[in-house]
Formats: C-alpha cells, structure tokens, sequence
C-alpha cells in the first residue's frame, strides 16, 4: 500500500482553485499595506498633532548640548546688615575623553592632576575610557586654579576639557552663629540650620546653555547657543543683631575656657516685647565652611584614635552632637531659675503676696522625703520676697503645697512649658518632661515647685521668663525678619505674635520689682549693671540623668531694664568645673557683661545712682604746672592714668580739661612741649 501511494499520480489545480488563491494573495497583501500605512499615519498624528514637544524634545536632545548655569543661593544677612552667608563664584572642571587626542591622555591627566590636587591614577583611568562623553574632575575650583588649567590646555591645544562656572556657600565670619546658620551640601542644597528651614526659599532657579552639537556628541564648528540666565534666590534678614551676637558669643566662650564647661554652653538674647531673638549661641560652635571637622580637640582625638567601620561610626555621631542646636533640641532641668514661674503663678491666683511668710529651717519633709535647702542654709522667718530673693527650696515648696498641683500644672502649661515654642528653626524638641496634674503627688509637686523632677528646653525657658516681665503675654519666638527677593522686593515679614495672656500685668510688673531685688539684696548680685535696673534669677540644677552624680547646670536669667523690660538673657553653664557651680557665681556675670554692652548699644541710656557715679567717675584734677612725676602720681590718685607728650620737666597743657567727668581707668594726656592744642577734640 506504502508503494502505491509513491506511484500515485501528482495533484493537480484546479483553474477555478488558482483564482481562488491568487485573490487570497492579493487581499491579504493589500490588508498588509493598509495596516502599515494606518500605523505610520498615527505615529505621525502622535508627533505631530498629539505630542509636537516630545519629538521636538527627542530631536533637541540629539542635536543639542545642554550646560547648566548654578543659580546663586539667596544671602542671609544679620538684622544690621553683615553678610552671614553668601554665594561665591567657583569652577567645575569636567571633561569628554573622546574629544581629547590621544597623545595628550597622558600627558593631561599628568599636568592636570598636580594643577587640581587631584589623584593621578584615577585621572589617567577616567581620560582612557575612550568612549566617554562626559566625566566629572574636580568641584569648587577657585579662580587661580581654574585660569591654571585654562592656560595649560591652551598652550597644549587639548580639547575637551571643561570649565563651567558654578557658586559655593561661604560664611564670611566662620564659626560665628554656626549652630544657627547650619550648612549646604556640595549642590548648594541646605542640610542644617536656617539653611535647611528655609532651603527652598534660598535656592534660586538655575539657568541653561544650549548649545549645537552633532550626531557623536561634539560641538559643531556653527555654533549655536542659547542662554537662560539663573535667578538667583530669595535673600533673609534676621532678627539677629550681628553685634549684639558677638557681645553674647565673647562672653559665653571666656566663661566655657575659665570654668572648664564640659557639655556646652548656652546662651540666648530675647527682645521681651516681640518674642524676636536678638543673639543665640551654644559655645563650642563649628564652622559652617568645615562643619565636618571636630571643634573638640579630646573627642577629636578619640575618634581618630579609631579606624574602619567603628571609627566612622563615631565620626558620624561626634558631627552630629556638634551640629544640634542645644538651646532648642535639649531639655535640661531649669532648678531654681524656675521659682520665677512657681512665684508668678501664686501671686497671679492670690494665693500669695510678696509680704506673706514662710520658715525655713534649712529642711522640710514632704511626706516622708526630706528636702534640704541649698547650701545647708537656714533663713528661718522670711517673707515671699525674702524667699525668692535667696533662693529658698522650703519657702517655694510650701508655696507650691498653697498653689496646688491643678493650679500648678495649668500655669506649668500657660507658660508654654509643654508644647514647642513653634521658632522657624529646624529641630526644635517637640515635648517637655513633666509631671501631669494626675500623676503629681505631695513629693512631686514639691519637687517641681523649686525647679527639679521636670525638663524644658532652653527656649521655652527664656520665652517664658519673658512672658513673666512684659506684661504677662506670651510671645511666639522667631529668628528671620523678613524675606527679600533678588531684585529686593520683600516678599514678606515677620509681625510678633502673642500666643497668650499667661498672668495679668499687675502680677508682671509686680514681679518684675520682685527680680530686681534678687540683683539687689540677693543671689544675683553679680547681674548687677550700673547705670541700669537688672531683675534676674539664679539657678544650679542637678543633672539627674547623669552618671555623674555631681553634675550640675549653672544658669542665670537677667531681663533690663526694670522700670520697662526690653532685654532678657539665658546663660547657662552645662557641666562646669570650677571653684563651685552656682549659676549666681558663674553665669550671672555673664549676663551682666552682656547687657553692660547691649543696652548703650541699643540707645537705652544709664542712669547712675550718686553710688556709682562716685564709684565709676572722677572729676580731672588740675596739674598744669607740676613736674610729671608729680602729676602722673596724683591722677593715679583719682583713678586716672597718664600719658606724657615730651621729654620736658613740667606740664604745660593736659587734656581732658581739669573739672571734666570722666570713667576711672581713663587716659589723660600731658603735654609738656607746649605745642599741642588741650582744647582739640581727639
């Protein structure tokens, strides 16, 4: 059967079968043509019609190199005009490999490395890959740099070598307000600081050139370009007066270098009346231009002492302790600088005057726990005033026990005391520690009455404490004062904002009489400032969370002038190691220092009492006519010092004139050539 079927005889087609397949053929052809026509005709209703700019894009993309133009980031300037931060003008060298001869890959990545600093190896490999259109060299070239690899590659006719323009952030006083200003990254973006709060508003819109290159990625030899200029960023002014800063920054690192501070200091300036910060430190600071750099020497060292995975570890940890802003991210027991919120809560509720009276007898026994006064002092009979005066922990416990803990615990809240104070500052601690109404026992609520068992930041301290003597209004506290774009239009300002009405302005003003006495007859004698009423407050809390049980915090609260409160100022000492801790000793005269050069500065003029005008002043004596031994030795007398113009025996003239007031310490010339005019100004 197999061998039939081979033998069989071959199939034939039909006529009538052909025209079949041959109409098949031809409609299934003319089916084909159309489906690919129809497509062709949507792809070019697409790039046409639908999407023109992708096609045009695509194409641009092809035929044009496209360089970005850094825009300058916006300034941030102080409240007196100095420039704290600043964009300036640098380099980025990039280059095309391919576009470099290859009898200069060498030689330019030889002369190229030693002009830019940069690793030779690593140079050689990136020029060798061939292929390679585009590769970055170097950042943040200067203009000597810059000009130096420009002539090189002129005389040696090297092509493809780039030098784009590009801005760096600068902070012209270094490490001054560094915990405030914070920092950018190498793309200009800000990490910490103002410069994070307010990156977007700082950073401008960068521009753009065009410019034609062929199918190979190389410029063409008709040169097209097209600019777009940058737009520089928005600049801020803040509240932050550039001198008063520096007043405050002085004075808080000689007292970090005498009393050997070994957790940082801070300190913060406050306008009372608007909630605006006029100065904020936290001393050590870092500078913003090497804000990675160790300002520690000792935690420098250890970690250093380090290596591998655990001494980056440490590296990270020790940068960023050094960046946070401890007057607004840590909390810290206030001890007695608190007795000014205890104190101005019984006297706003009436449940105290500052004539009611208490007994200390150097201890108390709160159920069961026994509370000693500080320093083993027994004032005995006292007055609220006394009491607040010297710092009393008996009186203010049982001015604590007359308020109550619901009472307590609403002004502890009124105060601010726990919720953020809401500063345009990144990375504000969000909660307090505190006990709630309750939770607070007889021994809690005595506790927290003279200032320990609870943690507030810093801010919310001096916020507070300025609520206390402006009035009673609690102000939202805030650093930038106004925004201006780059053509200086303001964009906006900053207007005080009162959060609250905390204490009436009876209970204020009383208590602003109430602080001028602790300066006066009290613990913060070393706040006094002359020529001005100051009212303030000492404090010496214990770290109770340290291993180390003698730790303390030194801190003083000053406000001035009394009679109308501008200024406060929150100094506090963490950790010092001197000949004591207490906050009246080490921190008040720093305060004191501070305001003694801030309110001149900003035109509150003083007012001696006849104390201290004999104290500070003396009137020039007359010594025309004495020999110069003579006359040298009787204004050392009055507390003058002498400089003698000539080699003559006798004054001829002097100046000041004799009778004219003048601050013991000062200078008086003499002259004896005779030649000099004594009535001329100096």
């Amino acid at each position: 059967m197999a061998a039939k079927r081979r033998n069989a005889a071959p199939r034939h087609i039909s006529p009538e079968q052909d025209r079949h397949m041959r109409l098949r053929t031809r409609i299934f052809c003319i089916s084909m043509a159309v489906v690919c026509f129809g497509v062709l005709l949507w792809r070019l209703f697409v790039l046409q019609i639908i999407d023109p700019e992708g096609y045009e894009a695509r194409a641009a993309g092809q035929q044009l190199r496209d360089t970005v133009i850094p825009a300058a980031r916006g300034e941030i300037l102080s409240s007196d005009g100095t420039v704290l931060a600043a964009s300036e003008t640098c380099w980025t060298i990039r280059a095309s490999p391919r576009e470099l001869a290859d009898e200069l890959v060498e030689p330019a990545a030889r002369a190229l490395s030693e002009i830019m600093e940069i690793d030779y190896e690593e140079t050689l490999e990136k020029f060798s890959q061939r292929s390679s259109n585009d590769c970055l060299l170097r950042r943040r070239v200067d203009k000597e740099m810059a000009d130096a690899v420009r002539d090189w590659c002129s005389e040696n006719g090297a092509e493809g070598i780039q030098i784009r323009q590009d801005t760096k952030r600068v902070y012209p006083e270094g490490d001054f307000m560094g915990c405030l200003l914070g920092f950018t990254d190498v793309d200009n973006a800000g990490l910490w600081g103002l410069e994070l709060q307010y990156n977007e508003l700082l950073t401008g819109e960068n521009g753009r050139v065009l410019t034609a290159k062929n199918a190979w990625g190389y410029d063409m030899p008709e040169n097209y370009t097209t600019l777009v200029e940058a737009t520089p960023g928005a600049s801020l002014t803040l509240t932050i007066d550039a001198n008063i800063q520096h007043y405050l920054e002085s004075a808080v690192s000689a007292a970090v270098q005498e009393h050997n501070v070994a957790s940082r200091a801070v300190g913060i300036v406050m306008d009372v009346q608007t909630g605006a910060i006029l100065a904020m430190t936290v001393k050590p600071d870092y500078d913003p231009n090497d804000p990675r750099i160790i300002v520690d020497e000792e935690v420098r060292d250890q970690v250093n002492a380090l290596s591998g995975e655990e001494r980056s570890a440490a590296l990270q940890v020790a940068q960023q302790a050094q960046w946070r802003n401890k007057a607004i991210s840590d909390l810290y027991e206030p001890g007695s600088v608190f007795k000014l919120i205890t104190a101005a809560a019984a006297l706003d509720t009436g449940v105290c005057t500052p004539d009611s009276q208490f007994v200390c007898a150097g201890s108390i026994n709160v159920a069961g726990t026994r509370f000693r006064c500080a320093n083993g002092h027994i004032h005995g009979l006292e007055t609220f005033a006394q009491g607040l005066a010297v710092s009393c922990n008996p009186c203010f416990i049982q001015i604590g026990a007359r308020l109550g803990k619901e009472a307590f615990c609403d002004y502890f809240e009124a105060f601010g005391l726990r919720e953020d104070t809401g500063i345009d500052l990144p990375g504000e601690i969000k909660k307090s520690e505190y006990y709630t109404a309750d939770r607070m026992g007889p021994v809690e609520l005595a506790s927290c009455s003279f200032g320990q068992s609870s943690k507030v930041s810093y801010l919310q301290m001096i916020t507070a404490v300025s609520a206390i003597v402006n009035g009673g209004k609690l102000m939202q506290p805030y650093v930038v004062a106004e925004a201006r774009d780059a053509d200086g239009t303001v964009l906006w300002t900053t207007e005080p904002t009162v959060k609250r009405q905390v204490i009436s302005e009876e209970t204020s003003k009383t208590m602003c009489l109430l602080m001028e006495q602790v300066v006066a007859t009290g613990t913060g004698k070393n706040a006094s400032v002359a020529g001005y009423r100051v009212g303030g407050k000492s404090g010496t809390s214990q770290k109770l969370d340290s291993e180390d049980a003698s730790a303390r915090i030194a801190s003083f609260v000053a406000v001035a002038p009394v009679e109308e409160p501008r200024l406060a100022v929150l100094v506090c000492l963490d950790e010092p190691h001197s000949w004591t801790t207490s906050g009246g000793s080490l921190s008040a005269p720093v305060c004191a220092e501070v305001l003694a050069k801030a309110l001149p500065y900003l035109g509150i003029e003083p007012n001696y009492t006849e104390e201290e005008q004999q104290t500070l002043f003396a009137e020039v004596p007359d010594v025309t006519g004495w020999r110069t031994g003579a006359a040298t030795q009787k204004l050392k007398e009055y507390g003058l010092t002498a400089h003698i113009d000539g080699d003559a025996e006798r004054v001829v003239a002097q100046y000041p004139l004799p009778g004219v007031q003048v601050r013991k310490e000062s200078v008086v010339f003499l002259d004896t050539t005779g030649e000099n005019d004594p009535t001329l100004e100096e």
